[in-house]
């Protein structure tokens, strides 16, 4: 898009007037925000009037223009369907693919939940875990969707929790915890071996919004016998999917 169209600039005003939300100003007036992009004044004071026009941005008390966030929270709830609708789509293509349980999972504070669910016969899972929530330091999803935060973040999750041993390789603290996260992210994927339970092996991706933040993992699980040997098909498919979900959540890498 050529930044001297007038979509272009209208972008470059909105853009701006995000950036001095981001550096702690409540928005600005015409006048900073020309000065902050080096453009005329009127020109830009038409843009920022376009963008209140079409529900981007509002005019304060100060006469300084802020962003309009019912924006930003429409945007949000369209990636939470999508992430349901899309992501069961996402969830079958890799269940038939592996004939493995595949699971999409989110971070409610120190647990991770199941969102979404596909089980073929052929996998030896039985039961639901939609709506369930599991310890994240141990969980299938835990390492993926804690995958980008600062480790200062990951220990404020887990510092009211006790590391219960709920599988042989159970991490003891946050420490292995962050090791095993370190790791995985090398790897390019999570891998869960028998932490959450004796037997129980699985793999998973974070799954990442239009905004670039991780809002869930997506997940292999199986028995370990069965589908430790096939790890790098799987893995392979379980990429595959997660960065076609993504997509569909508008994530660009």
């Amino acid at each position: 898009m050529s930044k001297t169209s007038s979509m272009g600039r209208g972008i470059q005003a909105l853009l701006a007037v995000g950036e001095r939300h981001a550096r702690g100003f409540p928005g600005g007036s015409a006048a900073e925000v020309a000065a902050d992009l080096d453009r005329d004044r009127s020109q830009v004071s038409r843009s920022l009037r376009t963008g209140g026009q079409e529900g981007f941005l509002a005019r304060s008390a100060a006469r300084t223009y802020v962003l309009d966030w019912s924006v930003f929270t429409d945007a949000q709830l369209l990636t939470e369907r999508r992430l349901q609708a899309d992501g069961a789509t996402a969830l079958d293509a890799l269940a038939a693919g592996t004939n493995e349980a595949c699971f999409l999972g989110v971070l409610r504070g120190d647990s991770t939940v199941t969102i979404g669910e596909s089980v073929p016969a052929g996998s030896n899972l039985v039961g639901s875990w939609l709506g369930r929530p599991y310890p994240a330091y141990c969980s299938d999803a835990g390492q993926a969707v804690l995958w980008e935060a600062p480790e200062e973040e990951v220990r404020s999750v887990f510092s009211q929790v006790v590391f219960t041993r709920h599988g042989p390789n159970t991490p003891a603290n946050v420490d292995e915890f962050l090791a095993r996260r370190e790791a995985a992210r090398v790897r390019g994927y999570s891998i869960v071996d028998e932490e959450a339970e004796p037997g129980l092996y699985s793999l998973a991706v974070p799954v990442r919004d239009f905004k670039g933040d991780v809002v869930a993992a997506l997940q292999i699980v199986g028995i370990k016998d069965r589908l430790e040997p096939r790890r790098e098909p799987c893995a392979a498919a379980l990429a595959a999917q997660g960065s076609w979900l993504e997509a569909r959540l508008g994530y660009r890498s």
